[in-house]
């Protein structure tokens, strides 16, 4: 080769490698994330909220960040049921490469998800599991949402205290895990609290007929009614309830699963003054919250609920643990995020427990006006 061709080629290697190194948009890597929210089936109101929360932290994210690291997001529909979770995941694992999962939105699905995450070495963060055992799969689970063990009894001992309940009757779901799993918390928080059970009632996913239940409870005569449901059956059993003749002085109280506008659309007037554990609610004052909720109603034109506020921060948590670990590598993300303490996010000052679970204060709501406010005000 001659001098003047190899100088050439030379000053050619040269100017790309420095265009490679001022560019970040060629430097950049894309943080490739898995959704998987249930847009169908029987916990459809809750992932729609998911996904809009989480598109709107994408959108803000990948405008932010320029040229820097954006998010490539792949949203999956678990349909509410476990075995298209399982299928759903297997693709983004397998198929899609991605380097970290948020969901999926129900406690069942997520017990039978999460070991294939685990076991290929995938996190997941969980924006609405709630029930028991979840992080318990391992080391690379984790989950935003407090935990029904966090949430019931701070609402039972608020309640106990305004209301002074002294006896009550107690509704459940016996056949999902997160029901379930309300249910228990319930009774060991009430046996805690010295409030008697005067009777367990319970039911099944898709059941529409509430009365029986219902009446029996009637002839009680509780200082109010504790149930672990999700938002399809809690409406079903608010608004019976009331037609059946049990007043509004006898209170429902919810766990996690009411934490839906749904429960107002469906149950209309009948939601009135039902009492419920949450972990978030709009009218937090802080900074971030504040301008969350702005935005979300301005771009969806409703307000947030629990759902939406939790998927949002998962996603700005999990482009922290990235950003913060300088990789899109899995087991970097994972290691990243164990250490995420004191994050300033909507839910207020977030961090993450030793065994991988939300850290941060709940909440009590009751509905009033239709919407939910914080309980008392």
């Amino acid at each position: 080769m001659k001098r003047t061709n190899r100088w050439v080629l030379w000053s050619v290697v040269a100017v790309l490698a420095l265009a490679w190194i001022a560019s970040p948009a060629l430097c950049a890597e894309k943080l490739k994330v898995g959704l998987v929210f249930s847009m169908t089936g029987g916990a459809a109101a809750y992932g729609a909220s998911q996904k809009e929360g989480a598109q709107l932290a994408i959108d803000q994210i990948n405008a932010a960040a320029g040229k820097g690291m954006q998010i490539e997001a792949v949203f999956e529909d678990d349909a509410s049921v476990p075995q298209q979770g399982i299928n759903v995941y297997n693709k983004l694992i397998n198929g899609d490469k991605v380097a970290v999962i948020i969901g999926p939105t129900l406690s069942n699905t997520a017990k039978n998800t999460d070991p294939i995450a685990q076991k290929a070495g995938v996190p997941v963060l969980a924006v609405s599991n709630t029930a028991g055992g979840i992080t318990e799969i391992g080391d690379y689970i984790f989950r935003d949402s407090l935990t029904e063990a966090v949430v019931i009894p701070n609402t039972v001992k608020v309640a106990k205290e305004k209301l002074g309940l002294k006896k009550v009757a107690v509704f459940y779901g016996n056949d999902d895990a997160f029901t379930k799993s309300g249910y228990d918390v319930f009774k060991k928080v009430l046996q805690e609290e010295g409030i008697q059970i005067l009777s367990e009632q319970t039911f099944a996913k898709g059941d529409r007929d509430f009365s029986p239940q219902l009446t029996q409870i009637k002839a009680q005569n509780p200082d109010a009614i504790i149930c672990s449901a999700l938002v399809e059956e809690a409406s079903g059993i608010v608004s019976q309830a009331r037609q059946l003749g049990i007043p509004k002085t006898i209170p429902i109280i919810g766990g996690n699963g009411f934490n839906s506008p749904a429960l107002m659309k469906n149950a209309g007037e009948a939601a009135e003054g039902v009492i419920v554990g949450a972990s978030w609610n709009a009218s937090a004052t802080n900074p971030l919250n504040v301008k969350f909720v702005e935005d979300y109603t301005k771009k969806y034109n409703r307000a947030p609920d629990q759902f939406a506020a939790q998927a949002f921060t998962g996603v700005q948590i999990v482009y922290h643990a990235a950003t913060a670990a300088k990789s899109v590598e899995r087991k970097a993300i994972r290691d990243a995020m164990a250490k995420i303490k004191d994050m300033d996010t909507v839910l207020g000052s977030f961090g993450f427990t030793e065994g991988r679970d939300a850290n941060h204060t709940p909440v009590v709501q009751e509905v009033k006006g239709g919407k939910f406010v914080v309980f008392g005000r």
